[in-house]
């Protein structure tokens, strides 16, 4: 079996190895190529990689090339992490929206539309790429926004699934919390990726015993602390909600926390330059302690449980993927991306039912969808009045104002990644 990672010289890319290297029985990799243009960093990378594999006895084969097309030819699957511009781009995503008055995040909002602009058109040139060398390979997408590249993906007709950490280890915590394997906890995740809420937690699968109750009476206040909102909010809600809701359910406060700190993007670059400095010592064979604090905990065992799914092999029956909706969430068009329970195989990923929506939550579903689709086209066809559509669509904006003076923002920070400006 064969799997490229596309970004491979990205530093997060040990979390990776050491997910292939420990869940080996579960997809048996007999060749991993790392492809990235940055061919120095890239070695680092691969270097550690390799003395992973060693210790850990994994037969697999790693290689690197700065190649693209030479790196997923014959690939049964091809991963996408993708950072179009770096931590710098990430750090101006950051800072310019807060100019406005409004969250600077690299996922949502003005910041989030940047980078979507940013990697769509990339994307979908590697996404023709891989399906002239193999039409059968698939490809999983962990590059953010998710949300907007899987629809890109899906809507030009290619075999994807979008991916993202924030279930898997809403389950790892309810898991640890209830004193079962994680395998034991089945979530009723519903809404969109980096929108979403948790409103049934089953021990023994879908059809469990739904402990949400207990464990917001029981541990309601560890669970608020990690997602920085009060607990009585949750106690209201009956839900937890993604740590991203924050940024909608407590706007102002998270805009003027962002003032008076340095941006995330500058925090990871530094961890970034030490984690690198960390991967050329020779004697280094295991995963720092450092690569935990960079983001994306438990994507390497929902990557490999995704893969092993799609391939024919192991894999859980039911995972969270962003996938088509197809009538799932019936207020939403069929052609939406969602991020739902999903029945996973050999052919793709079917959402499982989902119970009726709450209108507090349908309705912002309904709402950053529309957006989704307006960022999509401004993606597509590039365009100042596009741009500015999107930005208005969007919650965390709404207002004429805002949206022209981000508009503006948006293209002079980002002109030398789109083609049209």
């Amino acid at each position: 079996m064969k799997l490229a990672v596309v970004g491979g010289g990205s530093t997060y890319t040990p979390e990776l190895i050491d997910g292939f290297a420990r869940l080996r029985d579960t997809l048996p990799i007999t060749e991993l190529v790392l492809v990235d243009p940055a061919a120095e960093r890239l070695e680092l990378v691969a270097g550690l990689a390799r003395r992973i594999f060693a210790r850990q006895g994994h037969p697999g084969r790693i290689v690197t090339t700065g190649d693209l097309d030479a790196g997923v030819a014959d690939a049964d699957a091809v991963l996408l992490q993708l950072r179009i511009g770096g931590q710098a781009a990430r750090e101006r995503d950051e800072t310019w929206p807060l100019e406005c008055g409004c969250v600077g995040q690299e996922t949502t909002g003005a910041g989030g539309l940047a980078k979507a602009l940013r990697t769509v058109p990339v994307v979908l040139d590697i996404a023709e790429r891989v399906r002239r060398a193999n039409p059968d390979a698939w490809i999983i997408d962990f590059t953010n926004p998710v949300g907007i590249v899987t629809r890109a993906l899906l809507h030009a007709g290619h075999r994807a699934v979008g991916l993202c950490n924030v279930a898997i280890g809403l389950q790892r915590k309810f898991a640890h919390l209830l004193d079962v394997t994680p395998a034991e906890v089945h979530l009723d995740h519903v809404g969109l990726n980096h929108l979403t809420w948790e409103r049934a937690v089953r021990v023994g699968g879908p059809d469990g015993t739904d402990v949400l109750p207990r464990l917001l009476a029981e541990h309601g206040e560890a669970i608020a602390a990690d997602l920085r909102l009060p607990r009585p909010v949750l106690d209201r809600l009956g839900v937890v909600p993604s740590y991203y809701l924050r940024y909608y359910y407590a706007h102002d406060e998270v805009v003027r926390e962002l003032g008076t700190r340095p941006s995330r993007a500058a925090e990871v670059a530094a961890m970034e330059k030490q984690l690198l400095e960390m991967y050329g010592d020779p004697a280094l064979d295991e995963k720092p302690a450092l690569l935990a604090r960079r983001g994306g905990a438990y994507y390497s065992e929902a990557a490999v449980d995704l893969a092993a799914a799609l391939l024919g092999g192991g894999g859980s029956p039911y995972q969270v993927v962003n996938t088509y909706n197809n009538g799932t969430l019936p207020f939403l068009p069929d052609d939406a991306v969602i991020e739902t329970q999903a029945a996973v195989g050999a052919k793709g990923a079917v959402p499982l039912p989902v119970a009726p929506v709450d209108p507090l939550y349908a309705g912002l579903i309904a709402n950053v969808t529309a957006y989704e689709d307006l960022a999509l086209d401004a993606a597509l066809r590039g365009g100042r009045d596009r741009v500015f559509k999107a930005l208005l669509a969007h919650p965390l904006i709404g207002q004429y104002e805002y949206a022209e003076g981000l508009t503006d923002r948006l293209i002079a920070h980002n002109r030398e990644h789109l083609a049209w400006a």
